[in-house]
């Protein structure tokens, strides 16, 4: 009688069946989010404008040596390309989003690097800035990419003492081919990679991420006209060695990669375009005796900026 009676009392306290639901109130709901992020704090309210007018205002569209703003949308996406260091200039987290683990490390990392926006932007908004995409309510803004001009890679290579070893890409339209030639002319001392205005792979999100960073440190160089900037790079007395499955020579006997170099690597399937062709000083195969007729472009400047190096030390 006396538990009944402390039951029907009004008190406080654990009550029978009541399934351990005290003790879940107790738990611990992760670190306390940044203000922009807390409901009814003065920063949200600002956060929540900026993101409103910044999803209102048009994307930035590239001319001259800038390219094009960026979204990054989705968790994994967005989580993946900040763990890349990947460029960012606004991380846009949805209200009342459900706060999972992904959302927590975007949110982290973006702190942790610096100079990152983190905004706070109802849905709505976010499916219009990204057009009605899958966001799970997050959405990273990459800036546009600032591109150097082919000129200035040689400029930078004679002004530290050495031979310009440069590569152009022909017909390339895949962003991780091009991250993956810049990551191998980092790798084995090259001065940057030179790519067409239009009908090319520029530099994305992805294409730094599959970079893997070695473009913070390797300029990328966009021409206007491809076939001019191979002319002005053989008016200044550098090689233009294009790659091709029926070239003239093989790579092993070219010996102007000795010297100041420029490699035209072609897409794949269609190789170099004719024009670009009959620029080259040189055109080069790479003998392949397990017999593939062709290799991306990734692979094939890899093989030949090895073979450059290897000569040059």
């Amino acid at each position: 009688m006396a538990a009944n009676n402390r039951r029907m009392s009004g008190k406080k306290g654990a009550q029978v069946g009541s399934g351990g639901q005290r003790r879940k109130g107790l738990e611990g709901k992760g670190p306390t989010p940044p203000a922009e992020m807390r409901k009814k704090h003065k920063k949200n309210r600002i956060a929540t404008a900026k993101a409103k007018q910044a999803a209102r205002r048009p994307v930035p569209r590239g001319r001259g040596g800038k390219g094009t703003s960026e979204m990054v949308v989705g968790r994994n996406p967005v989580v993946e390309a900040l763990r890349e260091g990947v460029p960012a200039s606004t991380l846009y987290v949805q209200q009342f989003i459900d706060n999972d683990e992904r959302v927590r490390e975007a949110l982290q990392l973006a702190a942790d690097r610096g100079g990152i926006n983190l905004m706070e932007a109802p849905r709505p908004e976010l499916d219009r800035m990204t057009n009605g995409l899958n966001h799970q309510g997050l959405v990273l803004q990459v800036p546009p990419y600032e591109y150097a001009h082919p000129e200035d890679l040689a400029s930078a290579a004679y002004d530290g003492g050495e031979d310009p070893l440069i590569v152009a890409l022909d017909g390339v339209t895949d962003p991780r081919n091009l991250g993956a030639v810049v990551r191998s002319v980092s790798a084995f001392g090259g001065h940057g990679v030179v790519v067409p205005e239009r009908r090319a792979a520029g530099m994305t999100a992805g294409a730094w991420k599959t970079s893997a960073g070695t473009a913070a440190r390797t300029p990328v160089a966009r021409a206007t006209n491809l076939t001019r900037a191979l002319e002005a790079y053989k008016k200044a007395g550098i090689a233009v060695v294009g790659l091709a499955a029926d070239g003239e020579a093989e790579l092993g006997d070219l010996q102007a990669l000795d010297g100041p170099v420029v490699i035209v690597v072609g897409s794949e399937g269609k190789g170099l375009s004719r024009l670009v062709g009959e620029t080259c000083d040189f055109r080069v195969r790479i003998p392949m005796p397990g017999g593939a007729e062709s290799l991306n472009a990734g692979v094939a400047a890899g093989i030949v900026l090895y073979e450059a190096a290897r000569r040059r030390v």
